[in-house]
């Protein structure tokens, strides 16, 4: 990792936003727009998986390794059908909105704009990173989404989480759904999705590489 990503990724785990979080309200507040990172990381997921993988009938073979399908497939297996806190299968999404749900916190904005999916329906500020990623999702090549994927999700996300849960429990705070959802995203991205992910975007760059040395 070079040394300005590397720097971003230390100033995000930590973020001063963290120590705001003191009450129950605080973290509602910090949920209500939060949510929307939670639901567009799939986006940049299914554009890596619709890329790489045959997602289209008929099936025909994809052009990638089996290696990297599957990596790939695993990755979308554990974000949209994982195991919630009673061992029922369900989406990081939907575990996210049951820790809201559990705590009280605004849902209205995020299902007001999943309703049709109305840029207008939100804040100018998180408009802006919606609509960023969507296009980049959209458009990118699948080099620049694995990019985004891992170092701005991925390798971020279990030290940023783990620094909120510290914040979290040192205040009793008492959200269990969050700290679920958190402590579940520390353990699998930190262990097998951030690895995965790495390792998609190694064996992408190195496809690259040999396309360009031709």
């Amino acid at each position: 990792m070079n040394n300005i990503i590397l720097e971003k990724h230390e100033n995000l785990k930590r973020h001063p936003l963290y120590r705001e979080f003191k009450t129950l309200g605080d973290i509602q507040v910090f949920m209500k727009y939060h949510v929307f990172a939670v639901w567009d990381f799939m986006s940049l997921l299914k554009s890596l998986q619709r890329q790489i993988t045959c997602v289209s009938v008929p099936w025909k073979e994809s052009e990638f390794s089996p290696e990297l399908v599957r990596l790939v497939n695993e990755i979308v297996l554990g974000e949209e059908s994982d195991i919630d806190p009673e061992g029922v299968p369900s989406s990081h999404f939907s575990l996210y909105m049951k820790a809201m749900n559990e705590i009280g916190a605004d849902t209205s904005l995020i299902e007001n704009f999943l309703e049709k999916t109305d840029m207008n329906k939100i804040p100018v500020d998180i408009k802006e990173a919606i609509q960023y990623h969507l296009s980049l999702a959209e458009t990118g090549s699948v080099h620049r989404v694995a990019s985004s994927f891992f170092y701005g999700r991925e390798k971020a996300i279990p030290d940023m989480f783990t620094s909120m849960v510290d914040i979290i429990e040192e205040n009793e705070i008492n959200c269990p759904a969050l700290v679920y959802y958190f402590k579940r995203h520390i353990e699998l991205d930190g262990e097998e999705h951030g690895p995965m992910a790495m390792k998609c975007l190694d064996q992408l760059t190195k496809t690259k590489e040999k396309e360009v040395s031709r």
